[in-house]
């Protein structure tokens, strides 16, 4: 799906000019040539036209200048959409979705089949070689039920049904598609002892797959612009340290929660960088990765 608008906004550019555009990522791509970049895919990225042709365009180009980009793709506007139309309406819990068992069987089919099919197709299109994949595949993504602390009450736990959380990520069919330049799309469900689904936060899937294939980045695409102080400012620079305090005060709160936690825990591990990154910014991951520009909040471990 090309971007229509992209020729006009680039028309006016000179040759001489592109070029230099060109010359200035060519220390970047040095240094990444060769690393793995995990992408956590939401937000408006996933349902505006224009910028899914960007998103697809940006995950070709970091494969063909030598780059490893690893997708994981969240879903939850069209899931929400799936169960309007069986007159079920969503549920969550300290931002957590309440899964039922028919619940679970609509997050199946709308991640594991139209929501990766449609990106898989897109990748294709934009001329990579995409490749689906759930936590099934592979026996990539292990995972137990999710015992939900109540947040205010430690005594308390919530039962959120068929969410879960990671027992344990085998990369062994990433790093095969990897070595064979293709681009895998995970969906962030797992598979439990008994064989049964487990639908898993898209953050953490990501943030873990990052820590396990060692990841030089992880970028996290969501629906702003980054970490906002209390004042509304983007906060580009956050440590462990920071992070603690900005949750004590109830600055990073809600559907966030998950996002930094991962993210953190990524950091600690020994991915290089993780990014918060505002996909609603046209090829925001290209600015991000290859430019000294900044659209979003690193994360640090210091």
């Amino acid at each position: 799906m090309p971007n229509s608008a992209q020729p006009d906004l680039v028309a006016h550019i000179a040759p001489r000019d592109k070029a230099e555009i060109l010359a200035q990522a060519l220390p970047y791509i040095r240094k990444f040539h060769g690393k793995t970049i995990v992408i956590k895919y939401g937000g408006n990225a996933m349902t505006d036209p224009a910028l899914q042709a960007d998103f697809a365009e940006d995950v070709v180009l970091l494969k063909l200048v030598g780059l490893n980009p690893v997708v994981v793709h969240g879903g939850g506007p069209q899931i929400d959409a799936a169960l309007n139309k069986i007159g079920k309406k969503g549920q969550f819990i300290q931002g957590m979705r309440v899964t039922d068992e028919e619940t679970m069987e609509v997050v199946e089919w709308v991640l594991a089949g139209e929501v990766q099919q449609d990106i898989v197709g897109l990748i294709n299109a934009a001329g990579g070689k995409a490749v689906g994949l759930t936590g099934r595949d592979g026996g990539m993504i292990r995972a137990r039920k999710l015992k939900l602390v109540d947040l205010e009450d430690p005594a308390k736990e919530h039962d959120v049904g068929s969410v879960g959380e990671i027992e344990a990520i085998d990369p062994s069919v990433v790093k095969a598609l990897q070595d064979d330049q293709f681009i895998p799309v995970i969906s962030p469900i797992g598979f439990g002892e008994h064989n049964e689904s487990y639908n898993i936060n898209a953050d953490l899937v990501a943030a873990k797959l990052a820590e396990i294939l060692k990841a030089e980045k992880l970028m996290l695409l969501t629906n702003i612009k980054g970490v906002l102080d209390k004042e509304g400012n983007l906060l580009t620079d956050l440590t462990a340290r920071r992070i603690d305090e900005l949750i004590a005060d109830g600055t990073i709160s809600g559907g966030m929660l998950p996002k930094i936690a991962g993210a953190l825990d990524a950091a600690k591990s020994g991915v290089n960088a993780v990014h918060i990154v505002d996909g609603r910014v046209p090829h925001a991951m290209l600015l991000e990765i290859l430019t000294e520009a900044a659209y979003g909040t690193m994360i640090s471990s210091r």
